[in-house]
C-alpha cells in the first residue's frame, strides 16, 4: 500500500456494528468489566481508549514504526521521552531547537541533574564530538524551528549507533508524509501533532513513535502514570485531519517553493532560509531524505525590528498568530513574539536576528499569500 493511500484507509476499517465509515468516538472515562479479573482491552481511559488506539495504529503504519503513543501535547511527548532519562544523564541537542524544549531542558530538566549541550546538529562533527561517557541520547530537530536547519539523520544515527545512544526526531515540520527518520535508523520520532498532522488549528497534541519494544513500554507507562493524554474527540479530530495529509502537505510545499522564491527576489529581504531553495546550505541533505520540502519559510527582513513589527501589522491574509501547519497562512516574528523573553545576545547567538521572520504557509492561493506579503513589504 503506497503513503497517500495508506493515510486514507491505513488501520481504518468500518464499525462492525453499525458500519460506519468513519471511526467512531469511544467519549467515555471508564469501561464496565464483565467479571474481576478481566476486561475487553480497556478499563480506564486514562490507560487505553478505542479512538486513541485507533489513532495511534495509524500513525505507526505512517511512520513505519511498530508503535506509536499518543499524548495532551507535543510538549508533553518530549517530556515521556525525557523521563527515560536520570540525573546525570547527558543530552546533546540541535542548538536551534523549539523555545519550549530549550526551556524544558534548560529550567527544570536541568535542576534535576540532567546535563544538556546544544550544537549545530546540519555538522554531524559537531554531534560527536560533544558526545561524552555519560551521553543517552542525542535529540534532533529536522528541519528546525525557526531557522530551517537541515540534519542529515542517516550520518547522525551511525554515530549514534556507533556509541550506543539512543537517537530521537522532532519531525514536525516534515510529517511522515515527506520523511519518516526511522527509514534512516533513528530510535525515536516526535510530533506535535497540533500542528500539520491535525493540521486545522483545532486541537493540542503530540506523538512519539518507535520500533523498540522496551523504549515502547517506558513511554507507555509514563502515559499511563503520567495521565497527559489526549481526549477521545481530540483523536477523532487528529484521525479525520490526518486522512488528508498527503494531499496538504503536497499544496504546503508547492505554495512554499513559490513564496520563498518570491521573498528570495525581494529587495527588502535580506536572507531566505527554506530547505528547497538551492542556496539553502542544507539543500542536498533534504532533497536526499525529503519528498518535498513543507511549508515552513524564515527570512530576514532590512530593517530589523522596526520592518518586522511594520510587515507584520500590515498582513491582512497572513494570519499573525504563533503556531504553524495549518491551513491558513501564519506569520510570525521571534524577536517581539515567540522568543521576546529571551535575552537579546542569546537570541542573536542563535540566529535569530531583529529581522527574522517565520512563515507557515498555507494552502490558499499562492498568487494571494504573495500579493499580501507584497503589499505588506511595500510598507515597510
Amino acid at each position: 500500500m503506497r503513503f497517500d493511500t495508506k493515510v486514507v484507509r491505513a488501520t481504518v476499517e468500518p464499525d462492525p456494528t453499525t458500519g460506519a465509515i468513519v471511526p467512531p468516538i469511544y467519549q467515555t472515562a471508564t469501561y464496565v468489566l464483565p467479571e474481576i479479573g478481566k476486561n475487553r482491552g480497556y478499563d480506564y481511559t486514562r490507560s487505553s481508549n478505542p479512538t486513541r488506539a485507533q489513532l495511534e495504529s495509524m500513525l505507526a503504519a505512517l511512520e513505519g514504526t511498530k508503535y506509536a503513543v499518543t499524548y495532551a501535547s507535543g510538549m508533553s511527548a518530549v517530556d515521556a521521552v525525557m523521563k527515560m532519562f536520570r540525573p546525570g544523564d547527558h543530552i546533546i541537542s540541535s542548538d536551534d531547537v523549539y523555545g519550549g524544549v530549550s526551556r524544558l531542558f534548560n529550567r527544570i530538566l536541568s535542576h534535576y541533574g540532567m546535563e544538556f549541550t546544544y550544537v549545530d546538529s546540519s555538522n554531524p562533527n559537531n554531534v560527536a564530538e560533544a558526545i561524552r561517557p555519560n551521553t543517552k541520547l542525542i535529540w534532533l530537530e529536522t528541519p528546525t524551528n525557526p531557522l530551517l536547519k537541515v540534519t542529515d539523520l542517516e550520518a547522525i544515527a551511525k554515530i549514534a549507533k556507533e556509541h550506543k545512544i539512543i537517537c530521537g526526531v522532532d519531525s514536525t515540520f516534515a510529517t511522515p508524509a515527506l520523511l519518516r527518520p526511522a527509514e534512516f535508523g533513528i530510535d525515536i520520532v516526535m510530533h506535535s501533532t497540533t500542528k500539520y498532522i491535525s493540521g486545522h488549528n483545532q486541537i493540542i497534541g503530540g506523538a512519539v513513535l518507535t520500533s523498540d519494544e522496551e523504549i515502547h513500554k517506558q513511554l507507555r507507562f509514563v502515559q499511563k502514570a503520567i495521565g497527559a493524554v489526549p481526549s477521545p474527540f481530540d483523536c477523532w479530530l487528529i484521525i479525520g485531519g490526518l486522512r488528508t495529509l498527503a494531499l496538504r502537505m503536497e499544496r504546503h510545499s508547492q505554495n512554499a517553493m513559490k513564496v520563498a522564491t518570491f521573498l528570495e527576489q525581494h529587495p527588502k529581504v535580506s536572507r531566505v532560509s527554506y530547505p528547497g531553495l538551492p542556496s539553502h546550505p542544507g539543500h542536498q541533505v533534504a532533497k536526499r531524505q525529503m519528498s518535498a520540502f513543507s511549508g515552513m519559510i524564515s527570512f530576514e527582513l532590512k530593517g530589523g525590528i522596526p520592518a518586522g513589527v511594520a510587515l507584520l501589522n500590515n498582513v491582512k491574509l497572513c494570519a499573525l498568530a504563533e503556531s504553524l501547519g495549518s491551513v491558513e497562512t501564519m506569520i510570525t516574528h521571534p524577536a517581539t513574539m515567540t522568543h521576546a523573553e529571551v535575552p537579546k545576545d542569546e537570541r542573536l547567538a542563535r540566529g535569530l536576528t531583529d529581522g527574522l521572520c517565520r512563515l507557515s504557509v498555507g494552502i490558499e492561493d499562492v498568487q494571494d499569500i504573495i500579493e499580501d506579503l507584497e503589499n505588506a513589504l511595500e510598507k515597510i
